[in-house]
């Protein structure tokens, strides 16, 4: 795997050579990623994978043609025959009068931010498997636990780079540890499985072994006896694990593309107070070993800190260069690459700002309503932002949590459930996007 130094070279080197085959402008990514992972199964050894991969892409244009291609063939042959397909390929495409690099004047100048995505040290095989024994151990030492469907520990070294034909060179590494374990409590027709995990980029950063496993038993033996839920309208409190999937489709809806395609549930809906006043929804680039941390975007623009929600307002879309030029504004850094193709949109970390109220404060007054910890399947309409998923968790009786429940539907409309969200005090900064406990008043039920 090369250095990022020499990503960012090799990722020029293409560049030239698209340029000598006639290409008006282009870009290139180099991606490589290596990775090691154990997996055991009631205390023996199932799996060992190890895997390696690098791969580059180019985005070639002539005039507003463009096309884009990629290979795993690094050598100098390959990449000429390459650079000659791509530009082959351009001068046939229709032209695209959005097509195009980012602007020149908007490129990231100066020095990146430290942002600690690397942890030098390297897990062994043999520790990467103790890692998994202690984690298993610990899930199938909770009492009404019967089985496992294993426990994996998995370290991985990356590199990411981009170059642009006027003007932008740069690359940077990062590394990743996790720890996952799945385990099954109960008997017969009533078993039940749950699972925990964590991911971080240093290996210092992930709880201890036995802590991910004692949450993973617990989590399913707090499952054996789940029954059904009457339908009707209620509240629904949404676990963590699971609320960061609403910012998810907030996200999706404020990207520039489906702005631009008309084809969002916020469409017009810029200055509307969407959330309840107070509501921030933050987004942090450059925070130190964050899951999503990265200097700049794939577009060589520089990626900055922002409120994407404050006082429960949208303060813009999320847009690459594409769709700020069909929108008529300006990109703002939030392009993203993975292959070839041209960018898509993503965010940096993300997270929801903390209420006031603690988990137990935000449920003391529901008489009768949900506790969520599972959702299932994506039954999430994008356009209308319709919402109907599948859904595992807990009663809510008097204020407390009444025991498990199972195989109900909860259901709303995005609006309607950014309207009446609100958070709990439990906000926790492990994930790529971060949420507290929050609560959704006026959710649709269905089950019984």
């Amino acid at each position: 795997m090369l250095s990022p130094e020499q990503a960012s070279d090799r990722a020029q080197d293409l560049i030239e050579r698209a340029r000598r085959v006639g290409a008006d402008a282009a870009d290139a990514v180099y991606g490589a990623n290596s990775s090691e992972g154990i997996q055991i199964r009631l205390g023996k050894l199932e799996d060992v994978e190890r895997s390696e991969s690098e791969h580059m892409a180019l985005r070639v244009f002539a005039g507003r043609r463009s096309a884009s291609i990629g290979s795993s063939d690094l050598s100098p042959q390959a990449l000429d025959e390459l650079a000659a397909r791509a530009i082959d390929m351009a001068r046939a495409a229709p032209e695209d009068a959005y097509a195009g690099l980012a602007p020149q004047e908007l490129l990231v100048s100066g020095h990146w931010p430290v942002l600690d995505l690397v942890d030098a040290s390297e897990p062994s095989p043999q520790t990467l498997r103790a890692m998994a024994e202690e984690a298993e151990d610990a899930a199938r030492a909770i009492a009404g636990v019967t089985n496992s469907d294993g426990s994996s520990a998995s370290a991985g070294t990356g590199v990411f780079a981009l170059a642009t034909s006027h003007g932008f060179a740069g690359g940077y590494g990062s590394t990743s540890h996790s720890l996952s374990v799945s385990i099954v409590g109960g008997e017969g027709s009533d078993k039940q499985r749950d699972s925990a995990w964590r991911s971080a980029h240093h290996k210092a950063d992930l709880p201890p072994a036995a802590e991910i496993g004692t949450l993973a038993g617990e989590r399913a033996v707090a499952r054996i006896g789940s029954g059904r839920m009457k339908s009707g309208a209620m509240p629904v409190v949404f676990d963590p694990r699971v609320a960061g999937t609403l910012l998810g489709h907030l996200i999706g809806a404020m990207s520039g593309s489906a702005i631009a395609r008309r084809s969002s549930f916020l469409l017009d809906k810029l200055e509307d107070q969407i959330f309840a006043p107070g509501i921030a929804i933050v987004e942090e680039p450059h925070r130190p070993r964050g899951l999503r941390s990265r200097p700049f975007d794939g577009e060589g623009l520089p990626t900055v800190a922002r409120n994407l929600v404050e006082d429960g307002r949208i303060t813009g879309w999320l847009l690459d260069s594409a769709s700020a030029r069909q929108l008529g504004m300006q990109p703002t850094g939030h392009a993203a690459r993975s292959g070839g193709g041209a960018p898509s949109v993503s965010v940096g970390n993300v997270h929801l700002a903390a209420g006031a109220l603690s988990p137990a404060e935000l449920m003391a007054d529901i008489k009768d309503g949900v506790y969520v910890t599972e959702l299932i399947g994506q039954g999430v309409n994008g356009v209308t932002g319709d919402y109907s998923r599948g859904a595992t968790g807990l009663r809510i009786v008097d204020g407390e949590l009444a025991g498990p429940i199972s195989e109900f539907t909860v259901a709303g409309n995005l609006l309607s459930m950014f309207a009446q969200l609100t958070p709990a005090n439990d906000l926790e900064w492990y994930r790529a996007i971060n949420v507290p406990t929050v609560r959704v008043d006026g959710m649709t039920i269905a089950g019984d």
